[in-house]
């Protein structure tokens, strides 16, 4: 069963004191491309998210996200009272010198740098183990998101791949008559020159057969059934296949298009390039596939 690159995930904990919602977004990519958006209070924490999560989800463009709401700063705020004693000497100091009489230091010393400090709340350990509870749950949800649309990817893919093998299979029906219309064709052309009373059968007859070797589509039509099976063989694998899948199309590309060059007949062409169709829309699936 594949997977699909695009989900949607989120779950959320409540702490006595805060509400944490984490929501993880996914797109396709070629890469694992996660970008995080943490509270400075968790981003000790990131290293271990990006590969818990790297892990779980393997590939895509990731967004994760934390979302905070929370009745008590992260943020403890603290005077300085060494500094605020040191400015409070000087300024007395200054003050006697110069016969100033009472004033309120306070006003001018607390605007003074370094008077007031900020210090971030250390990360509660037991309230980190329900957080991770809670993005495993996120990351499970997106999981069953993108297996939800991986189920309908691969209806959508089983289905054309199906055609395509459909196709292959009319392929002999336009064989026999080409080349009957391939040796009307010389004839009528030898007609045309005058030549057609000079040319001896038999060996009309071998070069017939010997151009009809390089038209002939066997091999193609053998390599290309087995690539159908392999892409089905594939796509039924619980492992992620996006990248495979996307190889095994190629090859399916190779041999369809090898089959139109030698194709030589109005009719077979039209079977070809209904095969490149369906085999570009199975590549534009494909490249959401996990």
């Amino acid at each position: 069963m594949i997977q699909s690159m695009t989900g949607y995930g989120k779950a959320v904990c409540e702490l006595p004191n805060k509400k944490i919602s984490i929501e993880i977004k996914s797109l396709n990519s070629k890469q694992l491309d996660l970008n995080t958006r943490f509270p400075n209070l968790y981003r000790e924490k990131e290293i271990a998210v990006r590969s818990l999560v790297g892990k779980k989800l393997s590939r895509g463009k990731i967004d994760l996200s934390f979302y905070v709401e929370s009745a008590t700063s992260d943020k403890i705020t603290k005077i300085n009272k060494q500094v605020i004693s040191n400015y409070y000497n000087q300024l007395r100091e200054i003050a006697d010198n110069l016969n100033v009489g009472e004033t309120d230091f306070l006003k001018t010393i607390m605007p003074l740098p370094d008077t007031v400090k900020i210090e971030l709340a250390e990360l509660d350990e037991s309230e980190w183990k329900s957080i991770e509870v809670t993005l495993k749950e996120a990351i499970a949800d997106i999981i069953d998101f993108r297996t939800r649309e991986g189920q309908a990817l691969e209806v959508d893919i089983i289905q054309r791949i199906k055609l395509i093998g459909e196709l292959l299979k009319e392929v002999p029906n336009y064989e026999s008559q080409r080349i009957e219309k391939i040796k009307t064709r010389i004839r009528e052309n030898l007609e045309e020159l005058g030549q057609s009373n000079k040319v001896d059968e038999n060996r009309f007859e071998q070069e017939i057969i010997f151009y009809l070797e390089k038209l002939d589509v066997t091999e193609e039509k053998v390599r290309l059934s087995n690539h159908l099976e392999y892409f089905m063989e594939t796509i039924e694998n619980n492992d992620v296949v996006g990248k495979k899948l996307g190889f095994i199309t190629q090859e399916i590309g190779r041999e369809i298009n090898t089959l139109g060059s030698k194709a030589n007949d109005a009719e077979l062409q039209k079977v070809v390039i209904r095969m490149k169709d369906e085999l570009e829309k199975i590549k534009e699936q494909i490249l959401n596939v996990l």
